[in-house]
């Protein structure tokens, strides 16, 4: 990235995401109880981005989000926020790049082309190069797709997508599902680098150290065994 990268092992990393989870319980976004997933399946938690409301809290989220990439190692010239949350997201997590010494590019996409001014779908730095993709998190990878298309229309390659949390579970084709995550399908069908602040296992592992939530552990734990991928 063309700068000193923090470097943090795969015992920090663990200590980020960790970090990272206490954050989203305490910040309200990652709540517990009974939740109907875009799947119509029955969560027992519920991770909602968009809760992340504040500029203490979004400054925060920044600064996991700049960690766990330069933690990743992965390379990208341009970051690009995909309407709606990812906008927000991705002037955040450049904004906190530029303050550690890694000052990118930042562009974001209209849901409507603008058709006055300096038109288009697409708003900020040109798209060139390598594009990172900051999002909350990846569902179904339709969402990835409709964003690596405008890339390309834009003539860049999209690189890499950064979430912040990996559920880890099954994704679902046609009402069916299927043996693999939205985060596999986005690395091994589209060839895309991900890089999650968090992830399921950190969360179970989190809920099953901590005192004031291992009562929760047991729901999360069963809904990973029925749903849950490696």
């Amino acid at each position: 990235m063309n700068a000193p990268q923090a470097v943090e092992g795969d015992a920090g990393k663990d200590g980020l995401a960790r970090e990272f989870v206490q954050f989203a319980i305490d910040s309200g976004v990652l709540r517990f109880g009974q939740f109907k997933t875009k799947a119509g399946r029955l969560s027992p938690y519920f991770f909602n981005a968009g809760l992340f409301d504040d500029g203490a809290k979004l400054g925060r989220l920044a600064q996991f989000y700049a960690r766990a990439l330069l933690a990743s190692g992965i390379e990208f010239d341009v970051i690009f926020g995909p309407a709606y949350k990812g906008i927000a997201l991705g002037a955040a997590v450049a904004m906190e790049l530029a303050r550690l010494g890694v000052n990118k590019p930042f562009a974001y996409n209209r849901k409507e082309a603008k058709d006055h001014g300096e038109g288009g779908a697409l708003v900020g730095a040109p798209l060139k190069g390598r594009v990172l993709i900051v999002d909350d998190v990846i569902s179904a990878g339709t969402a990835v797709r409709e964003s690596m298309a405008l890339i390309r229309a834009a003539g860049a390659t999209p690189h890499a997508v950064a979430i912040a949390l990996d559920r880890q579970e099954k994704a679902v084709e046609n009402g069916q599902d299927v043996p693999w995550s939205a985060v596999q399908y986005v690395r091994g069908t589209l060839g895309l680098q991900v890089c999650a602040i968090a992830k399921l296992a950190h969360l179970l592992h989190h809920l099953r150290v901590t005192a004031d939530f291992s009562e929760f552990y047991d729901a999360v734990a069963a809904y990973r065994d029925r749903y849950g991928v490696e």
